[in-house]
């Protein structure tokens, strides 16, 4: 049996929830785990959107009917507290939006650590909710542009499930938007199949949708973040949407089940083209993987980050990490497994690590800092880290033969012949011939609102070719339409200059003369 196929007969709860056996509970905190802030505070509102265009019922409900799919919705933002209004949030407030989104929000209280099983009533997770959290409701957007992390949860999981990590960055000037991991048609997934994976990729792309309504972020500036199964199906929206920016992949399961990734009809790894970053658990000790039938193979396997061609990718392992400790909730709340976690000091220290490394790459990423990108080239111990602690691995992109559309698309038509000469420069074999230059000029020219993107891919092409009768005819006709009959006069004389045979420029100029 292949290594593929011995790998897909695992359960998809074996592989996410990484062992429910000989647990003890953990002795951690908010204050322990010891992330500083930025320097910005941090707001926070949850509501619920509805995506019209799909189904779904509430089986707590009890009466079978299927309404539009609700998307409740919690986003982190800067913000600047002015008013006794604003609200300190604490660990409860977040564990109500957990009872929300599971459809229980009229449980009480005191029954919600015994309610769910990743919680459990114990003295320690009794004093969780009253610990005091970095974000407070009711607080108003802090003015600026900032750049965006869309989350996808774990399995089932909430939007709240790595909030303290959501709220270090938020400090640091991002905003993050999240909505729990549910089924397509009721709350419950069907096991980890590419049906659940789509689903919540089609999520994540409400939530891509969701952020226009904000009119202080940087849709330049997108990263996509996801833990367990959320990194699984955030790698089939990367290859789905093109506006992304960065993904950072906590744990993610595209690296245990890469058959599940490849089913979808979507799959197309020379689409993956952005930087791409997974931390991945400690190495599962051999005990466990005997006792718990899991292949030694998923200690090692990593078959997406071997067959990326075309991002920028980087690969650490953090070896205090079982998988449960990539999200806040499993930090704060689950249960011990003896035979393979670290102590609670080693968790919440790695967990800060964690928080940092991710910080760093998207300051790389989304904010383009210099000292960010140098701290992810490096090694972890040329950055301070011990190989005991961190390890990683990276490769660089190959180089990709340019579309020149899609390379000049992602800015927007905008400052193409600066690109173009950077372009040439890293790629001297690159070759834009005037014939496609043309066409896509005229295809913006004549596409409402458009004209000026067409006019700058004009203005490039006639860069490449200054001595083209036909171009200048093209860029004075794209004048004309938009009604800019001094530049076109220009334009059709410059033609006749370079062609005095061009008949269409002379027919042309005496009816503008007329």
């Amino acid at each position: 049996m292949n290594t593929k196929t011995k790998i897909t007969r695992i359960t998809i709860l074996v592989i996410l929830v990484l062992f429910q056996v000989w647990f003890v509970k953990g002795q951690t905190s908010l204050k322990k785990i010891n992330l500083k802030s930025g320097k910005y505070k941090v707001g926070f509102k949850h509501y619920t959107a509805i995506d019209s265009t799909r189904t779904y019922q509430i089986k707590n409900d009890f009466n079978n009917q299927f309404i539009n799919r609700p998307i409740p919705i919690s986003i982190w933002y800067p913000t600047i507290i002015e008013n006794s209004n604003s609200h300190q949030l604490t660990v409860l407030d977040y564990l109500e939006i957990l009872k929300e989104e599971e459809e229980s929000k009229n449980l009480p209280n005191e029954l919600l650590l015994d309610w769910f099983p990743d919680l459990g009533d114990t003295p320690q997770n009794r004093a969780h909710l009253s610990e005091k959290v970095n974000a407070f409701s009711n607080a108003n957007f802090l003015e600026g542009k900032f750049p965006v992390v869309v989350y996808a949860p774990s399995y089932q999981a909430s939007s709240i499930e790595n909030f303290a990590l959501f709220e270090y960055l938020t400090s640091n000037g991002f905003v993050v938007i999240s909505s729990p991991s549910r089924g397509t048609d009721t709350r419950w997934l069907e096991g980890g199949t590419t049906k659940d994976m789509e689903t919540q990729s089609r999520d994540v792309e409400f939530l891509l949708k969701e952020i226009h309504k904000y009119k202080k972020i940087n849709f330049d500036r997108i990263a996509l973040m996801g833990f367990s199964f959320g990194g699984l199906s955030n790698v089939i929206t990367v290859m789905k949407n093109k506006n992304v920016s960065a993904i950072v992949s906590l744990d993610g399961t595209e690296r245990y089940n890469y058959a599940v990734l490849e089913k979808s009809p979507y799959f197309n790894l020379d689409r993956f083209n952005i930087p791409y970053i997974h931390f991945a658990q400690k190495d599962i000790p051999k005990e466990v993987l005997t006792s718990d039938k899991i292949p030694a193979e998923l200690n090692y396997n990593f078959q997406l980050y071997d067959s990326l061609k075309y991002s920028n990718a980087y690969s650490y392992k953090f070896h205090d990490l079982t998988h449960s400790y990539f999200g806040s909730i499993g930090i704060l709340f689950s249960y011990r497994d003896k035979r393979q976690d670290k102590s609670d000091d080693k968790i919440m220290a790695s967990y800060n690590l964690l928080s940092q490394h991710t910080l760093q790459f998207l300051n790389a990423t989304l904010k383009n800092e210099e000292n960010a990108k140098e701290f992810i080239e490096n090694s972890p111990d040329k950055n301070g880290f011990p190989e005991n602690l961190i390890s990683k691995k990276m490769k660089k992109s190959l180089t990709k033969e340019f579309d020149f559309n899609d390379l000049a698309l992602n800015q927007g038509y905008r400052d193409l012949i600066p690109l173009y000469k950077k372009a040439v420069a890293k790629h001297p074999t690159l070759k834009l011939e005037e014939g496609m230059l043309n066409a896509l000029g005229l295809r913006l020219a004549f596409n409402a609102g458009k004209m000026e993107q067409g006019i700058n891919v004009f203005l490039l092409a006639l860069h490449i070719y200054p001595k083209s009768a036909n171009l200048y005819d093209s860029l004075a006709l794209a004048y004309l339409y938009n009604k800019d009959i001094k530049n076109a006069i220009s334009n059709y004389k410059k033609s006749l200059e370079l062609n005095p045979e061009n008949q269409n420029a002379i027919d042309r100029l005496k009816q503008l003369k007329e």
